[in-house]
């Protein structure tokens, strides 16, 4: 169920493959769609996560997308809609409120919007938006996070780099999800030799935790074109020097696989000067956060890419990874199609339903291909919309089986 398709993409190793995710009793807010374009063959429970700013529309739109791909392959779909983030520290009082991730934990896939905004920037760290996140994460026990960055052919001329660099580009980057300085102990605020107020982190990884995302980013490379670059910074760090052994060492089990390191500083100018060089990245979870966050506008825009975070067991979490962008909050500006996309990626690796994937993302690519834009990616001789208008050109692309065959 949640990771079986996970288990097909990756051929994920056998001592990790039991992905059997309970089915969800719970219902808050829940709504059920039919639609009857076909007759029902199987039923998912999907909790969305709308989270703040443009978190709503873009879950809004994409959840319709969702349902109506989902319908066209016999799927139907229960939506168990609950607060995360801001929106929860408002209605509750805490960023993940104990029943969101109850519920989360017992759906078959999870779809994020976005979270944080200025409102709560002030706030103790425990009581931000993006602790909520990041509790949701290790509530989950999504280790692997997937960060796909395409460049279409209908966008080339919207990255910023030049054409003839950007063109082409199709990299994926691996990134280890819930380990590293965003989670290692110890960790606080304290007063050093001198009476100065001093914060720290530790980057803390187990030898476990490295093989674990290593063997997911040899498959996902397995299954692309071979090649799995190692981002670190073993000159420097002792994780990192821990990490390119575990991950040496892993090399010989994927013989064809070609494995190369480079240090991550390095890797961010590679990314720009000659990003396509690059197939798979595997690295660490803050490298991982601002390498695939560069990588993003080598497409045009970060309004574009989508992620699916994924577990050894349990519903995976998938979003789109820009942020809440409380600046055009509820003003129909917002790019939706990373969110449809990571429905997509949903339907693809967290369910096993390819076909209804492949019928989202080749109506997003039809979509553009009529030359609908939203304001981050809109160039001249293109069609300006909002949110909701892009998402009923998908809707269309969708129920006329744009580009799709099967």
């Amino acid at each position: 169920m949640a990771v079986a398709s996970f288990k097909l993409q990756f051929s994920y190793i056998k001592s990790q493959s039991n992905f059997r995710p309970a089915l969800s009793k719970y219902c808050s807010r829940s709504g059920r769609i039919k639609c009857a374009a076909t007759t029902p063959r199987k039923s998912y429970n999907i909790t969305l996560l709308p989270g703040d700013g443009i978190g709503p529309e873009v879950i809004s739109v994409a959840k319709n997308v969702l349902n109506l791909a989902g319908s066209l392959e016999g799927i139907e779909f229960s939506f168990n809609e609950m607060p995360v983030g801001g929106a929860a520290l408002d209605l509750i009082g805490v960023p993940l409120p104990e029943e969101t991730l109850t519920v989360a934990k017992q759906s078959d896939a999870v779809l994020l919007g976005a979270i944080g905004g200025y409102k709560w920037d002030k706030n103790e760290k425990h009581l931000k938006p993006e602790t909520g996140l990041l509790q949701l994460r290790e509530g989950l026990g999504v280790f692997a996070n997937l960060r796909p960055a395409t460049v279409l052919p209908q966008l080339v001329e919207s990255s910023t780099l030049k054409k003839e660099v950007a063109e082409g580009v199709d990299l994926m980057v691996v990134r280890e999800l819930t380990g590293g300085i965003y989670f290692g102990k110890p960790r606080g605020f304290d007063t050093n030799e001198k009476g100065q107020e001093i914060g720290y982190n530790t980057e803390v990884y187990s030898a476990f935790e490295i093989d674990r995302i290593a063997r997911v980013a040899f498959e996902i490379a397995r299954k692309r074109n071979g090649k799995l670059c190692s981002v670190d910074k073993a000159n420097v760090l002792e994780a990192s020097m821990l990490w390119r052994k575990i991950i040496t060492a892993l090399a010989s089990e994927f013989p064809d696989v070609e494995l190369s390191h480079m240090y991550v500083d390095n890797a961010a100018m590679q990314l720009v000067r000659n990003p396509k060089q690059f197939d798979t990245i595997v690295t660490n979870n803050i490298f991982g956060d601002i390498l695939s966050d560069e990588a993003s506008m080598i497409t045009g825009s970060i309004g574009m890419l989508p992620s699916a975070s994924l577990g050894s067991s349990g519903p995976g979490l998938f979003e789109p990874i820009h942020g809440s962008a409380p600046d055009i909050a509820g003003q129909d500006k917002a790019n939706p199609l990373a969110t449809m996309l990571s429905a997509a990626m949903l339907l693809k690796y967290g369910l096993g339903e390819e076909n209804a994937a492949t019928r989202i993302e080749m109506a997003v690519l039809d979509t553009l291909d009529r030359g609908f834009r939203t304001g981050d990616i809109h160039s001249f001789g293109h069609k300006l919309v909002g949110c909701k208008e892009i998402g009923e050109e998908v809707m269309k692309s969708v129920d006329s089986g744009a580009g799709y065959t099967n």
